[in-house]
């Protein structure tokens, strides 16, 4: 496999690595640094891009199917499959208790000192006036979808990169001429 491949996957899997340890940690009491900073999520959000689309095309231009995707990144050794494996794993796992506890309240804002959030009950819909502990609930759940998702598809992303890489390698290898 070539170093860019290497290259690129490893990025995408230490942002992946990231994200989701800032989404685990919006589990602790306080809320995480930045919070009102919007340069973060810019900043997620044109890392992901480029790096998450030359994925899609890098494993596009192998023409493999799903199968033979899968039997490449079997191939790669454990230490990267497990490592693989444990992103997936983790931001499904946020995901899902992120999601189990999610009110219907959504986008926090303050405005003047005082605490609102969008109100996504049917018929009820819009902006209500909260306690500052039901803002801080509703930042830190924000919060934690905003990070695990972005973490899920950089780990997508190192999953795609390598196991392309590890096709592209098989068929370099199968090109070569037999030894005489």
């Amino acid at each position: 496999m070539g170093w860019s491949f290497k290259l690129h996957a490893g990025i995408a899997a230490g942002l992946s690595g990231v994200l989701l340890l800032l989404a685990a940690l919006t589990w602790l009491p306080g809320t995480l640094p930045l919070t009102g900073s919007k340069w973060p999520v810019v900043t997620v959000v044109v890392l992901l891009f480029p790096i998450f689309i030359a994925a899609v095309v890098r494993g596009i231009l192998t023409r493999a199917d799903k199968h033979s995707i899968w039997l490449a990144f079997r191939c790669l050794p454990g230490k990267a499959q497990a490592a693989l494996g444990a992103l997936v794993i983790s931001g499904v796992v946020l995901m899902i208790f992120s999601t189990a506890g999610e009110t219907n309240l959504q986008a926090p804002e303050m405005k003047d000192g005082r605490y609102f959030v969008f109100d996504t009950t049917p018929y009820a819909r819009g902006t209500i006036e909260v306690s500052r502990s039901q803002y801080i609930a509703v930042l830190e759940s924000d919060q934690r979808s905003m990070l695990a998702i972005p973490g899920l598809l950089f780990a997508g992303a190192a999953y795609a990169v390598l196991a392309a890489g590890e096709l592209r390698r098989a068929d370099v290898r199968s090109r070569r001429p037999a030894p005489q």
